[in-house]
């Protein structure tokens, strides 16, 4: 059975989706550890109530963000863990470590990429006047939001929505869809290769596979 870490910095909604995901067996591992760069993230209660161990690493402990980045790296390593899920952690991971668990970390991401890398995604879809917004889960390389897309999910924006409600729309799917592929890289159906991933043996087109 696949282990995975799940790295958080906040509430830890999709955390959640995951833990349930696992309980309910529609992910066939086991979550062997959370960890968070905020003391106070409340994902840390949530792994705590489902019984995973946790751990935070806070930047001010560390005299650069790669020493922080190393340490994250020793512990999972020791926690033989095979998949990093990536869940609302606010830090930019330093190259050292993407390209030590290169193919071994999976990121979900506010926006239909490549479109808003970054953040204020929802603000940035609102001022260009988009009409659909949506969710990318992808996996994670050097470049900030840069990774090859698995999966996108479209939601609708209506001219009078506010940031919130697109936000919950978003949120409904990622919690969807995020452990669905974390299953699939878990039963060995999702691998990158060549810096492209691969579902099933076939290439996924630049968009991932798309969910409408």
């Amino acid at each position: 059975m696949k282990k995975i870490v799940v790295l958080i910095s906040g509430n830890g909604s999709n955390l959640q989706a995951i833990i349930d995901a696992v309980a309910a067996g529609r992910i066939q591992a086991e979550i062997c550890g959370v960890i968070s760069n905020k003391a106070d993230a409340y994902g840390l209660e949530r792994a705590k109530n489902a019984g995973i161990p946790t751990f935070v690493f806070t930047r001010k402990s560390f005299d650069s963000n790669l020493t922080m980045d190393n340490a994250i790296a020793e512990t999972i390593t020791a926690l033989q863990a095979d998949l990093i899920v990536l869940a609302g952690y606010m830090k930019i991971l330093t190259a050292e470590f993407t390209q030590r668990f290169a193919g071994k970390i999976l990121n979900i991401h506010p926006s239909l990429l490549p479109k808003y890398p970054g953040l204020n995604t929802y603000q940035r879809a609102i001022d260009a006047g988009d009409t659909e917004h949506g969710m990318s889960i992808h996996f994670v390389n050097e470049e900030v939001d840069g990774g090859a897309v698995v999966l996108q999910a479209k939601v609708p924006i209506y001219p009078d929505d506010e940031i919130s409600d697109i936000q919950e729309r978003v949120h409904e799917q990622e919690h969807r869809c995020y452990p669905l592929v974390v299953q699939w890289f878990c039963s060995g159906r999702l691998i990158l290769k060549e810096r492209k991933a691969y579902l099933d043996g076939a290439c996924l087109p630049a968009q991932g596979y798309a969910l409408d």
